[in-house]
């Protein structure tokens, strides 16, 4: 018997409520918006020489769109960093962004300390927690987010929100506009291809997520703007439906993945892949996903494209996530799983609190 994915089968398998924070992702967009406009951040461009992102899971994906977004217009690196101790590069000349929505990240809260320590200058991001604490306590720039459902579904704020700033501090151009253009793009998608009362035939992410149940699914796409899309991708499977997957780019993977695409055989029955594509992306990058589509039909394994959306870079790259969000929620459903709980997660810190 098929499980369903209708609305009555949704209410009892989601318990926690995680379709409301989805459906509401479009406007957490737009009020990501407003609130860093309102944001008493005074900090000026003083000739940073990099600008870096610390933050783990659902607090540094924000951060890796902001780094994939500005790849072409950013003067200076864009880092992204996901671990305790931070690198010898980050100095006075650092402008380092401490990304935390529960304020609580062992490892980003060690990352603050010694950023401090460098004289690098600090803004801070988070809801709340020993994050507020510390910047009220050293009289550095904190931006409050406002509490979501969970740190992955505020992604809208914990992108939208610093990469605003970086426009007040003239890193980059306003990026009004395409956040606008962005808000346009969800709603129209969620209102026409994604909401839970879309039949399947009509709705993009229903039928993704049917056609990976069960399967190990591998996310490929192009690296420039697109790579962020297939880490979130990867992510989502793995925390809303708590199922593997793996994700690789190009053109990267045409220099070595491909290569692997002939054993172990015994398992390519139970493979799906999903391409991430983008009618903008470049001409060899999309002859190189062409060909390599090829080679992998050979093997018989299916093989699902999902298309960006939009005019502007930001548009179609919050479109392939939003999209994306979506499938994992509806698997999650099909797997009968409660998408909220990563009670792993919680396990694991509380281990280690222990220690």
């Amino acid at each position: 018997m098929k499980r369903g994915l209708n609305l009555t089968n949704i209410k009892r398998i989601d318990k926690s409520g995680m379709l409301a924070a989805l459906l509401d992702f479009p406007l957490q967009c737009e009020a990501a918006l407003e609130i860093a406009k309102q944001a008493r951040i005074e900090v000026k461009n003083r000739g940073f020489d990099k600008i870096i992102f610390a933050g783990m899971g659902g607090s540094a994906i924000g951060a890796d769109l902001i780094r994939s977004y500005l790849y072409f217009e950013s003067k200076i690196p864009i880092i992204v960093l996901r671990e305790y101790e931070i690198p010898a590069y980050i100095n006075s000349a650092s402008l380092v962004f401490i990304s935390s929505y529960s304020g609580n990240t062992e490892e980003t809260i060690s990352a603050y300390q010694q950023a401090k320590e460098k004289n690098a200058v600090v803004i801070v991001l988070s809801c709340g927690g020993s994050l507020k604490e510390l910047a009220k306590k050293d009289n550095l720039p904190f931006v409050e987010i406002p509490k979501a459902h969970a740190p992955r579904c505020a992604l809208g704020y914990l992108s939208i929100i610093p990469l605003y700033l970086l426009s007040k501090m003239g890193f980059v151009s306003d990026i009004t506009a395409e956040v606008n253009q962005t808000v346009r793009v969800l709603k129209e998608l969620r209102d026409q291809s994604l909401a839970p009362q879309i039949a399947q035939a009509d709705n993009i992410a229903k039928a993704v997520a049917r056609k990976i149940f069960n399967k190990l699914t591998i996310v490929y796409s192009a690296s420039v703007h697109f790579d962020v899309c297939a880490l979130r991708f990867r992510g989502q499977l793995a925390e809303n439906s708590k199922a593997l997957a793996w994700h690789h780019l190009f053109p990267e993977m045409n220099h070595n993945e491909i290569v692997g695409w002939e054993n172990p055989r015994k398992l390519f029955k139970n493979l799906a892949v999903v391409m991430l594509r983008d009618e903008k992306m470049h001409p060899r990058v999309r002859l190189r996903m062409d060909i390599t589509e090829d080679i992998i039909r050979k093997e018989k394994v299916e093989i699902i494209h999902l298309w960006s959306r939009g005019e502007g870079i930001l548009s179609r790259m919050f479109s392939l996530i939003y999209t994306g969000d979506m499938v994992s929620y509806y698997l999650a459903i099909l797997y009968g799983i409660d998408p909220t709980p990563v009670d792993r997660v919680t396990y694991l810190k509380d281990r280690l609190a222990k220690e």
